[in-house]
C-alpha cells in the first residue's frame, strides 16, 4: 500500500513478557506502529518455547513477536538501564508487564521514565494491579479468570467450574490497554494532555466483561448458575447436536418489556 499505516510514526517500548503485554504491542504493530521489544538476555521472552512448535518456532512467538523489532538488555545493569532510557527518548509510550515494585526496585519508575519524555505514556499490566490489598501477590491469567468470578460461572449445572481453554484474560487485558494507550495518545496529541500512567488489572479486566451480573448480584443478590451453554434471557440459546453427526449453534431472544406502573 502506498497510503502509510495508520499508526505510522508511533514508536512503542515494549517491557513486557508472556501474553498480555506482548499483545498490545502485537496489536499496534499491526497497524503500523514499530514495537521495540526488549528481553531479558539468554533464553528471552516465554514464548518463545511455550507451547507447541511451527517449525523452529513457539506458535504463541509466531503470533506475539510479529512485526517487532528484538533488543535484548539486561536492566539490572547500568548500561542496559542506560540504553533502555534512551530509547524511551523518542518512545510514544512503554508497556510493560513486571510484577509490581520490579520497576521501583530497578530504578525504572514511571516518574523516571518522564524525566528523560515527559509526554511518554506508560502502560502496566499485572495480576491484580498497582495499588491494592492484592497487588504485591503474583499471578497469570488463570488465577485472574478465577478471582473474577468467571469462572465459577463458567460449566454445566452439578460439574465444577470450567476455565477457559486459551488465554482469555491475557488477550482480554491487552485489549483494554490497547485501546487505553490510544486514548493517553490522543488526549495528549490533540488536547495538549500530559504524558500519562495506566494501570492495566488481569482480574478487572475480566470482571469488566461479565456485563451486568455484578449489578445484579449487587442489587438484588442474583448470583448465576452455572447453566452450560444456555442464557437465562435467551431462549433457544444452546449448541444442538443434529442427526448426522454434525452441530449447530443458534441464540433467539424476545423483547422484554419494562414493567410498567398503573396510573389512576
Amino acid at each position: 500500500m502506498d497510503a502509510p499505516s495508520p499508526l505510522s510514526g508511533l514508536r512503542i517500548v515494549e517491557l513486557a513478557n508472556v501474553v498480555a503485554g506482548p499483545s498490545v504491542g502485537k496489536h499496534l504493530s499491526d497497524f503500523g506502529a514499530e514495537v521495540i521489544k526488549i528481553e531479558r538476555p539468554g533464553d528471552g521472552d516465554s514464548t518463545r518455547t511455550m507451547g507447541e512448535f511451527v517449525g523452529n518456532s513457539s506458535a504463541w512467538w509466531l503470533m506475539l513477536g510479529r512485526n517487532k523489532r528484538s533488543v535484548t538488555l539486561d536492566l539490572k545493569h547500568p548500561k542496559g538501564r542506560e540504553v533502555l532510557l534512551k530509547l524511551v527518548e523518542t518512545a510514544d509510550a512503554l508497556v510493560e508487564s513486571f510484577r509490581p515494585g520490579v520497576l521501583e526496585r530497578l530504578d525504572i519508575t514511571p516518574d523516571t521514565l518522564r524525566e528523560v519524555n515527559p509526554g511518554l505514556v506508560v502502560v502496566r499490566l499485572s495480576a491484580f494491579g498497582q495499588t491494592g490489598p492484592y497487588s504485591h501477590r503474583p499471578g497469570f491469567g488463570t488465577l485472574a479468570e478465577a478471582f473474577s468470578g468467571l469462572t465459577e460461572i463458567s460449566g454445566y449445572p452439578g460439574s465444577p467450574p470450567l476455565l477457559a481453554p486459551f488465554a482469555l484474560a491475557d488477550e482480554v487485558a491487552g485489549l483494554f490497554a490497547t485501546w487505553s494507550l490510544l486514548a493517553a495518545l490522543y488526549h495528549r496529541d490533540v488536547h495538549g494532555g500530559p504524558g500519562q500512567t495506566i494501570d492495566i488489572s488481569l482480574f478487572e479486566a475480566v470482571f469488566n466483561i461479565l456485563g451486568p451480573l455484578p449489578t445484579l448480584y449487587r442489587a438484588n443478590g442474583v448470583l448465576q448458575a452455572r447453566n452450560g451453554s444456555r442464557l437465562t434471557f435467551s431462549s433457544p440459546r444452546n449448541v444442538y447436536r443434529t442427526r448426522d453427526d454434525h452441530y449447530f449453534a443458534v441464540s433467539g431472544r424476545r423483547r422484554r418489556l419494562p414493567r410498567q406502573s398503573c396510573v389512576s
